[in-house]
């Protein structure tokens, strides 16, 4: 049986376990469904995240379980190679888990850059995913993505990079529209109007990629973070339509391009 080649190769880097199917899990089943090769890289494997008491295994570490997590999310939106860049997750902006040995947000941006590059070029990526400058919301593990994705492509020289973000205007107009259809007060998920760090406005997006015909795909690899994605969540408990609303289509910068969106797939032409 004859071996098809992948048309392209798109490398999708993100700080924490979860990450991915939140903001990259369309695209990553996009690609992967039109024949490209897709890869996650991961800076940290979320040591600091949040479970319940009695959540874990006896003897089990956070860690473990949400490299299992990420793994099996990995295989629901059809990614070939999951890498670990190895550092310790960061916490929060402004806590002490900052600066402790080997966080990622104490790493040299030169060396991280060079572990992930050295990914790039044994890929030979066309495209690289990262974070927008302000890493969607500020948090530092996701501000340094955006240091060392764009440093990275540049030592490996991919040709493509999209800064995926949060599309500041669509959540508020989603947030309107929802008050006034069912007379509440606020709107399922984090009130944003006093946030203006969340996320950046249309005007700045020059790529906007439909991926609704994959939320079921997002939903599934969400659930298969259940140490930090529970039932109970906004992500999971939202309706159908909303959820489409809010995760069917990706969002990205690309620079060069622009002004408004002028790209519609990160892998036309490839």
């Amino acid at each position: 049986m004859r071996t098809v080649s992948p048309m392209a190769t798109l490398v999708s880097f993100h700080a924490h376990p979860d990450d991915e199917c939140i903001g990259c899990g369309g695209v990553l089943r996009k690609a992967h469904d039109e024949g490209h090769r897709t890869v996650l890289v991961v800076a940290t494997r979320g040591e600091h995240g949040e479970v319940p008491d009695g959540f874990l295994d006896e003897g089990e570490e956070l860690w473990q379980r949400r490299v299992a997590e990420t793994h099996a999310s990995a295989e629901i939106l059809g990614v070939a190679r999951v890498e670990f860049l190895g550092y310790v997750d960061s916490g929060m902006m402004g806590t002490p888990t900052n600066d402790a040995p080997g966080s990622f947000w104490t790493a040299s941006v030169e060396d991280a850059a060079q572990k992930l590059a050295a990914v790039l070029r044994e890929e030979r990526a066309d495209v690289l995913t990262c974070y927008d400058d302000n890493g969607g919301y500020g948090h530092p593990d996701h501000i340094q993505v955006h240091r060392v994705g764009v440093r990275a492509a540049e030592l490996a020289g991919t040709p493509r990079v999209y800064q995926n973000t949060i599309n500041r205007d669509h959540i508020l107009r989603g947030m309107a529209a929802f008050a006034e259809r069912s007379g509440a007060a606020e709107a399922p998920g984090p009130d944003i109007r006093d946030r203006p760090d969340f996320g950046k406005p249309e005007s700045m997006i020059t790529a906007a990629v439909d991926v609704s015909a994959y939320v079921d795909h997002k939903r599934r690899a969400m659930r298969a973070h259940a140490s930090q994605i529970s039932e109970q969540s906004f992500f999971l408990a939202m309706p159908d339509d909303a959820f489409r609303y809010a995760f069917g289509t990706e969002w990205f910068i690309r620079d060069g391009q622009g002004p408004g969106i002028t790209e519609t797939d990160l892998l036309a032409g490839l």
